[in-house]
């Protein structure tokens, strides 16, 4: 029975690895569209896109951490 639920678990975890790519990629997306709008504004939107981008990433890290900890588990 545990086994399972770790199991379980690790999926959750993957799943939100999987979620800060996805949200890491719309973001991106967005970013490149403002500067191709106002390329003034270039500067303040990339060092803005580049503190979100390692949130981001950050996230995704620890949930691969997580997910690799509880596999050891099983």
């Amino acid at each position: 029975m545990n086994t399972g639920l770790i199991a379980i678990a690790a999926g959750i975890a993957i799943l939100a690895a999987i979620g800060a790519g996805l949200g890491l990629g719309f973001a991106s997306a967005k970013a490149s569209e403002s500067v191709a709008r106002n390329p003034e504004a270039s500067g303040k939107i990339m060092s803005t896109g580049l503190i979100f981008a390692t949130l981001s990433e950050v996230t995704a890290i620890f949930a691969f951490v997580i997910a690799i900890i509880l596999t050891g588990k099983i």
